[in-house]
């Protein structure tokens, strides 16, 4: 290839180039004349408000209509729980207890569930069929009893 013929194809490259900018820039110009003579204005150019209701709208809310808040009675997260001191105590009955062993199970009478109890957790010798009291706490495969004591007859 000759050095004429070089700069010939590189001449008619930037041509094209310059000629693809000059018409992209007048397709810009053109659409910006229409969006103006069509009078309606994009998404991005609206300012929109949220109504009572948490809807987008694009009318201002009515001033009449505000609702005061006060911030100190906004509770985040959980609210607090009123401690009952009986709440920890549960009654059950003791449904297997093996004396060789030492351990067995008691089922709590308000959900009846099965919770794990050791001899060493009890006051005094439990066995099978007793009316206990008694608290929990997470073992490693469940829920152990502790504080285990022989329910005095009501």
């Amino acid at each position: 290839m000759g050095r004429s013929q070089q700069s010939f194809s590189k001449n008619e490259r930037e041509k094209k180039r310059k000629k693809k900018n000059q018409e992209k820039l007048d397709r810009k110009e053109q659409r910006k004349l229409e969006k103006e003579s069509s009078g309606k204005k994009s998404f991005d150019d609206q300012i929109m408000y949220i109504d009572s209701e948490g809807n987008l709208s694009a009318t201002p809310p009515d001033p009449d209509q505000k609702v005061e808040i006060n911030a100190e009675d906004i509770v985040l997260g959980i609210p607090p729980k009123e401690h009952d001191p009986d709440e920890h105590l549960r009654k059950g009955k003791i449904s297997y207890f093996n004396d060789e062993k030492g351990y067995g199970f008691i089922v709590d009478s308000r959900n009846k569930e099965s919770v794990f109890v050791h001899q060493n957790n009890a006051s005094s010798q439990i066995k099978q069929g007793d009316l206990v009291v008694f608290e929990t706490e997470q073992g490693p495969k469940g829920l152990n009893a502790i504080n285990v004591s022989i329910q005095e007859k009501e």
